[in-house]
């Protein structure tokens, strides 16, 4: 147990890998050097992806890229409903950069998802566009009203409502993430060999775009009843 408690706090020290040096010194974490590199790998794939791209007889990477993001966008469009429809390119990259994130620990780095800093960031701006998606399509007059409905007496519940929604974003994100990082650790113990690896199937990749696809479609939930 005390080598399951030494991994998990070096699973939760996110180390400064390297400082900027303007403004006294900003240090610069792995999770954010890690966050680059998913950026990277998005945007050079989306490049070769997308290149030479035609109307008539496509070729086969053009037909994978066209379905790969029809996809992703009939699905959102599905969570987010028709009012919605401006944020889905928005919610479809936090989706990709989500599942990538979850799943880039096979490949030897730590994801950016176990930094609860980065869990926050992603609730918070969820919630920033929610309440902006409240404000552009009701008003701000009507948005505010809604903070005294259905009666008045419970507008400090609405309003304790608006910090609750991106706590439980940022903390089902992160608990679940590391969740999957405990229970695979106490696998390796029970049985080093064999096990481990069936499990990992589920919890690195399988569980890891679950929790993807959770999040957004919760901001999408909450985009939909904010909107109505």
């Amino acid at each position: 147990m005390n080598d399951l408690a030494q991994n998990l706090i070096e699973e939760l020290q996110c180390e400064t890998v390297f400082t900027i040096p303007i403004l006294g010194g900003i240090p610069v974490s792995e999770a954010v050097v890690v966050t680059w590199i998913i950026m990277a790998v998005l945007v050079v794939v989306s490049f070769i992806l997308t290149r030479n791209l035609k109307v008539d007889h496509i070729s086969k990477r053009q037909a994978v890229a066209e379905s790969i993001v029809t996809g992703l966008m009939k699905m959102v469009q599905g969570m987010v409903g028709e009012k919605g429809k401006a944020y889905v390119p928005y919610l479809t990259t936090v989706m990709l950069y989500i599942g990538v994130s979850n799943i880039i620990g096979l490949f030897g780095f730590k994801s950016p998802t176990k930094d609860l800093r980065v869990t926050v960031a992603l609730a918070l701006m969820s919630i920033i566009l929610i309440e902006a998606a409240g404000i552009y399509h009701k008003g701000v007059k009507r948005w505010l009203h809604g903070f005294v409905e259905p009666v008045a007496i419970v507008t400090p519940i609405n309003i304790l409502e608006v910090v609750t929604k991106p706590l439980s974003l940022c903390m089902r994100l992160f608990g679940n993430v590391l969740g999957a990082f405990v229970i695979m650790e106490l696998l390796k113990m029970i049985l080093p060999v064999g096990l481990p690896v069936v499990f990992s199937l589920y919890f690195d990749i399988f569980d890891g775009l679950l929790q993807a696809y959770v999040f957004v479609f919760l901001t999408s939930l909450y985009i939909d009843e904010i909107t109505e």
